[in-house]
């Protein structure tokens, strides 16, 4: 088995989890497999897998030679897919990262048009609000909902997504609607706290352009956006929201805008990538795609 090969098999070990998922994917006998890995280890001088009787996991080395592998393998699918005569058609695994409700509420039911579209492609799907490291997790890239931190990722910002004010019926049925800025600090308000940082932030307003703040009384701070929802649902308190995940709760009845005419600043929604000096072409397209998609269903600016 040559290097390249070796590499490939060391990879789908570590997706697999273990040998012996790893034999069965790529249709080999497990003895091949751990062969293979043991010839890049002599050849490295390095242990790159700790094995236990259930699984392998990479040791400090192996994590490092691990995410070059992959994108070498990567940069050897495109330059293959160039001089084949399947070139037009990008092909290999994509792994992307999301946010929860867009990736539920707008990429998920959105896929097989994509599959349509380009079939050779095999994606590999994570939904959370957690910041993620694209080199360290093997991640190609991500959709981020709110301003960007310094990076040395590129950044591609798809539009702006408007956000409202709102509360439950319960809710303004027990402490009345606030009807301007003066009635908030007698209010309660469903905190928002960063998962990356656990910073929690103030209620904000836009006054002629400029993004303002202010503190509200609150109860209980959530990191995830979901749970945050579910606790305004529950009358704990006002939340502000992309007026694109309020719809269906406001059109069912269960929140109602407050406050319209001091609503919170757009939200930037963007598309992140390492830099390459040649981006995949599996990439390029799922961008593309994904920008056009959500600038519709979001009704970005």
């Amino acid at each position: 088995m040559d290097r390249l090969q070796a590499m490939q098999v060391f990879v789908t070990v570590v997706d697999a989890g273990g040998f012996t998922k790893a034999a069965q994917q790529m249709q080999l006998p497990r003895a091949t497999v751990s062969s293979a890995v043991q010839q890049l280890e002599a050849q490295l001088g390095a242990r790159l897998l700790h094995r236990t009787t259930r699984r392998v996991q990479l040791t400090l080395d192996g994590s490092g030679f691990y995410e070059r592998c992959r994108l070498l393998l990567a940069e050897f699918d495109e330059i293959e897919a160039l001089f084949s005569q399947k070139g037009a058609s990008p092909r290999g695994k994509l792994r992307i990262d999301v946010p929860g409700p867009i990736g539920r509420q707008i990429l998920a039911p959105a896929l097989p048009d994509f599959f349509r579209q380009y079939p050779d492609i095999e994606l590999e799907l994570g939904v959370t609000d957690r910041p993620v490291d694209l080199i360290q997790e093997g991640v190609d890239c991500v959709i981020r909902v709110g301003s960007l931190g310094e990076s040395r990722l590129v950044a591609r910002r798809i539009g702006m997504m408007p956000q409202g004010n709102y509360a439950s019926p319960d809710y303004l049925a027990r402490c009345g609607a606030p009807l301007s800025l003066d009635d908030l600090p007698r209010h309660q308000a469903v905190r928002y706290a960063s998962p990356a940082t656990g910073k929690v932030f103030d209620w904000e307003y836009a006054s002629e352009g400029v993004a303002r703040s202010v503190p509200l009384l609150a109860r209980i701070s959530v990191n995830q956006v979901e749970t945050y929802i579910a606790c305004a649902l529950a009358g704990l308190g006002l939340i502000q929201l992309p007026r694109y995940d309020a719809a269906p709760h406001v059109a069912a009845g269960r929140l109602v805008e407050v406050l319209a005419g001091w609503p919170p600043p757009a939200m930037p929604v963007s598309v992140l990538y390492p830099h390459r000096r040649h981006l995949s072409r599996r990439v390029q397209v799922f961008v593309e795609w994904a920008a056009a998609l959500m600038k519709d269903k979001l009704d970005l600016r």
